[in-house]
């Protein structure tokens, strides 16, 4: 027997392990998704009449939101290949790096956007 086929039988052993795992990891995609868009919206939604402060802060959320929603896609990734030997090995381990990468990069974005939504309601 070689090791394809050893791999192939343990993760057949495993199969709704594994498809929960590619629904999270799908979902993890689907939030970089909205996040750029997020990103692109704050960006697009203050142009000069709001002032240059205004479009420094929409500039910044945008490409924050960008490199957050890259950074969250590569550590999404890295977490599925994790989880995936993981499952095949029989071994669990909470997912600490993504959940504190979210919120860390959460935190600041909501900064960003509540500074921007003050220029928008008090110019």
């Amino acid at each position: 027997m070689n090791g394809t086929q050893s791999t192939g039988s343990t993760e057949n052993k495993y199969v709704q392990q594994h498809l929960a795992n590619e629904r999270t990891y799908l979902a993890w995609v689907r939030t970089c998704i909205a996040v750029a868009g997020l990103g692109f919206l704050a960006a697009g939604l203050f142009n000069s009449t709001y002032g240059e402060k205004a479009h420094l802060f929409a500039v910044a959320a945008g490409i924050g939101s960008l490199l957050f929603a890259f950074s969250l896609l590569l550590s999404a990734t890295l977490d599925y290949q994790r989880k995936r030997r993981d499952i095949n090995e029989g071994v669990f381990r909470s997912s600490r790096l993504i959940v504190n990468l979210t919120l860390g990069f959460m935190l600041v974005l909501f900064v960003l956007l509540f500074v921007l939504a003050g220029f928008l309601l008090f110019g």
